[in-house]
């Protein structure tokens, strides 16, 4: 049996890049940025790692990360690593992993903030208000393409 999941909590490095291709979906592409702390053992000295991970949305997830994230947002979200690979203008093979994502909990405000909305709330509840910057929306949770 194989497994290709990841799941992940972070911070948007900026806004999402949303565009429409050619067969008329829906892609919203960004960064999202985890970290890590321990304390070196030699030494005493506390450390920290960030790590900055691509990732791509596609369809009705891609027009809710382009409705409702933000730079700074923490999210989580699942999905599974895919590599790309093309050929650059010299001719050079390039290669790119990033995160399909298939599912997205918003976790915290815009402004970096904690919300009220729990990460069970999006998948257990009937609606999940949405923070935006003019009031609250309700979405159903058939709006919802998780």
């Amino acid at each position: 049996m194989d497994l290709n999941k990841v799941m992940l909590i972070g911070r948007l490095t900026k806004d999402p890049e949303v565009r429409t291709i050619p067969s008329g979906e829906m892609v919203a592409t960004f960064s999202l940025a985890t970290g890590r702390q321990w304390t070196d053992k030699a030494t005493g000295q506390k450390k920290s790692q960030t790590e900055f991970h691509n990732i791509v949305a596609w369809r009705r997830l891609a027009d809710i990360v382009s409705q409702y994230c933000k730079k700074g947002q923490q999210i989580y979200i699942e999905g599974h690593l895919q590599t790309r690979s093309w050929d650059d203008p010299s001719g050079q093979k390039k290669y790119r992993t990033e995160i399909v994502t298939d599912n997205l909990i918003l976790l915290g405000s815009r402004q970096g903030g904690t919300s009220s909305n729990s990460a069970t709330a999006a998948q257990d509840e009937h609606s999940m208000p949405v923070p935006e910057a003019q009031g609250e929306e309700t979405i159903s949770v058939e709006d919802i393409p998780f």
